[in-house]
């Protein structure tokens, strides 16, 4: 199956190409829940920020119609254009690919879906961020 985004990237080519690329972006499209419970990715050191935007709207979990237009309003505030480098990271994997579609449509070129996320799959004890994603890979992350 052809992707219609750019691709899967790493955690850390993700990290790698944020601190190397200028206009490189990160885009957590997790919800508000998952950012106050469970943690969010930190770019201070690379002096940047993360773009917050949820793909699906808790409780209900519908797609929000308005996510496009809410990023691209980051993206130009922050300088990125359709050129830049745009990386979309849910928990594990999923929401950040559809995500991803959906800005690769409204014509960015280079989207990436953040394989393993923020969090990644469950182990076989049924916890994350034991095997892989950006909390595992002990990149920068608070609570």
């Amino acid at each position: 199956m052809k992707l219609s985004y750019a691709g899967d990237v790493s955690v850390q080519t993700c990290w790698e190409k944020l601190r190397k690329e200028a206009s490189a972006q990160l885009v957590d499209v997790r919800t508000r829940v998952e950012w106050m419970f469970v943690g969010v990715p930190v770019l201070e050191s690379l002096e940047k920020e993360v773009i917050f935007s949820e793909w699906q709207r808790f409780p209900d979990m519908r797609v929000n119609e308005e996510f496009c237009d809410q990023v691209i309003a980051h993206l130009e505030r922050n300088n990125a254009d359709y050129d830049s480098s745009i990386f979309m990271i849910c928990r594990s994997g999923v929401r950040s690919m559809a995500s991803a579609d959906a800005l690769t449509a409204r014509g960015y070129k280079y989207v990436f879906n953040v394989l393993g996320g923020f969090e990644g799959d469950t182990d076989e004890n049924g916890h994350r961020a034991t095997k892989e994603g950006w909390k595992f890979e002990q990149l920068p992350w608070r609570q």
